[in-house]
């Protein structure tokens, strides 16, 4: 039987108490989440927990962490693995949503402030910032195609692509957090809401559009 080393141990723990946390937020809901309890589900006394994070929020903000890289990869992913321009933002909606609908309870973390006074930490925050990158070029590209408007590449254009997304999701999660994306009340509206922001940022008249499946998901 293969023995742990000491720095394997700790990893292996920090893992555990990760995926207990979720669990706790899971059924108690986000601001829920008791370090007694995770304790409790990880089978080690709450002052040794304290080895691997130091706070409550620490577990917050570590998960608000592995959270938001996971979000910026798959979409990075699904962005890469696209046409660029519509297709690959039609292609990061629905990652973004699946993953959402996957996860809710690292959703609601990332896109709500479920949990009084929690403020994720700025290493754990950069991933959202880079996700805000993707999302920024990604619009260039369908602009640079001719199909948007120079306008969607702006602030506006990036804050509206996150409420289109955002909203449809963060109502879902309050309403149906269990259903699947495709059944969603909300989040099987997505496709429609996405076809909304294409639209308000066509290209005004005479302006060319090389792609006209373009709001297809």
């Amino acid at each position: 039987m293969a023995v742990r080393t000491d720095g394997r141990r700790r990893v292996d723990t920090r893992r555990e108490i990760l995926d207990a946390a979720v669990e706790v937020m899971a059924e108690r809901g986000v601001a829920g989440l008791s370090l007694s309890e995770v304790a409790r589900r990880v089978g080690i006394k709450q002052p040794s927990l304290y080895k691997h994070f130091a706070s409550l929020h620490a577990v917050y903000d570590e998960v608000f962490r592995e959270g938001a890289e996971r979000q910026l990869e798959v979409v990075a992913q699904a962005v890469r693995g696209s046409t660029p321009g519509l297709p690959a933002m039609a292609a990061a909606v629905e990652a973004m949503g699946r993953l959402a609908m996957a996860n809710p309870v690292v959703a609601q973390l990332l896109s709500w402030r479920p949990v009084p006074d929690f403020t994720p930490s700025e290493e754990a925050f950069r991933p959202s910032v880079e996700m805000v990158g993707v999302v920024r070029t990604t619009l260039r590209d369908a602009v640079a195609a001719g199909e948007l408007d120079p306008a969607a590449d702006s602030d506006e254009g990036v804050a509206l692509f996150s409420i289109v997304v955002a909203g449809a999701l963060t109502q879902q999660l309050a309403n149906e957090p269990n259903a699947t994306y495709e059944d969603g009340r909300f989040s099987s509206l997505l496709p429609s809401a996405y076809a909304m922001f294409v639209q308000y940022f066509a290209p005004k008249a005479g302006e060319s559009c090389t792609r006209p499946e373009r709001d297809r998901l």
